[in-house]
């Protein structure tokens, strides 16, 4: 291993890593994990071993292979990143499992829950990390809404709205839902203080351009007490809109990721409704006020959110403890998602998600 020590609780020191995958996404985890002092990338393995060195560069000293086998042998590879399609995420995350490979999956963590549960299972067995790279997770948006709802901000949660479109790429092996809303779901694990638990899932989907498969999309999930989420996804639409609204009790958050100069809003204001008598019968007794107070804008900082989450994983690794997006967030997107599936084939019918495991609350 590359590791200089070990400490009661894990390694210290640089982590050898190896992606997987040099095509869409695998450049973007190359780039961070390159410029990361927790970890050290020593190969990068791709069928098409030319697009990998062109990624790494004429000068680069990284191995480049197309062997998984040969990559998982290596002793000076703690862990491997997976950036390739999600219908091999299974197959590659079992090997590397086996091999004693600490493992990092694109989203959605696999192509089925049967399949997630395998490697969640696997990784348990080993003892070894299993994250998801929930990418939105830790983006500083994102992270300053997770903590003003667990603190209480914003009160109890009323709804969620989520807008995700934009004139995209039909995916030759996936609809807009599994291409869009793992996203949206991974970040309403993230923020809701129980994580994604919906009561159920409805979804609706439109073919327009005789795809296939569903282009326009929108997912609805109930909640405990009432509350409701609902996302919006598209691949067909002229503008691009990337916006989430968390209303709670006492304050309701905008939150516009095109908007750098103001991404975060915080808005005073909402609708209070008062009973003046105690039965839930009465309703004609119920007074409505308004709220029209002050709106502010959380200060954010500036990172990489894929810098953040490969210091995390490096750590849930050093600290043997999950990760903030382990293999069991990556379960219940995929939980939500096959509730969609089987939603769809219903005519939208509300449908099951499924067993859910508990959020496991990280502390720092």
């Amino acid at each position: 291993m590359t590791v200089t020590g070990e400490t009661a609780s894990g390694p210290t020191g640089p982590l050898g890593v190896a992606v997987v995958g040099a095509g869409y996404w695998g450049p973007n985890l190359i780039r961070n994990f390159r410029s990361s002092t927790d970890w050290d990338l020593v190969a990068v393995c791709d069928l098409d071993q030319a697009r990998a060195r062109t990624v790494l560069g004429a000068r680069s000293g990284v191995s480049v292979t197309a062997s998984l086998d040969e990559l998982l042998t290596r002793d000076d590879v703690d862990a491997v990143a997976i950036a390739t399609p999600a219908r091999t995420h299974q197959g590659i995350a079992l090997r590397a499992l086996g091999a004693g490979k600490h493992v990092l999956v694109e989203k959605p963590l696999a192509d089925s829950v049967v399949n997630g549960e395998a490697m969640v299972e696997m990784a348990r067995r080993q003892g070894l990390s299993l994250m998801a790279d929930h990418t939105y997770c830790y983006t500083p948006a994102v992270l300053k809404i997770r903590e003003l709802v667990a603190s209480g901000e914003l009160g109890d949660i009323l709804f969620v709205d989520s807008v995700r479109i934009n004139l995209g790429l039909v995916q030759p092996d996936v609809d807009v839902f599994w291409d869009l809303a793992p996203h949206d779901l991974s970040i309403l694990d993230f923020v809701l203080p129980q994580g994604l638990r919906p009561l159920g899932v409805a979804a609706q989907g439109a073919d327009p351009l005789a795809a296939g498969k569903s282009c326009v999309g929108y997912l609805s999930l109930p909640l405990a007490g009432g509350a409701m989420a609902h996302v919006h996804v598209n691949w067909l639409s002229p503008t691009k809109i990337r916006q989430m609204v968390i209303s709670g009790t006492r304050r309701t958050l905008v939150w516009d990721d095109l908007n750098p100069q103001q991404r975060l809003s915080v808005y005073d204001r909402g609708v209070d409704l008062e009973h003046s008598s105690a039965t839930a019968a009465d309703r004609t007794a119920s007074t409505i006020s308004y709220r029209l107070g002050d709106t502010w804008a959380p200060a954010l900082p500036e990172h990489e959110a894929l810098g953040s989450m490969v210091t995390e994983f490096a750590d849930s690794i050093r600290e043997q403890r999950p990760s903030r997006t382990d293999g069991a967030a990556g379960l219940r997107v995929l939980r939500v998602l096959e509730a969609a599936a089987q939603s769809l084939g219903a005519s939208g019918a509300l449908v099951a998600a499924g067993p859910t495991q508990p959020r496991l609350e990280v502390v720092g």
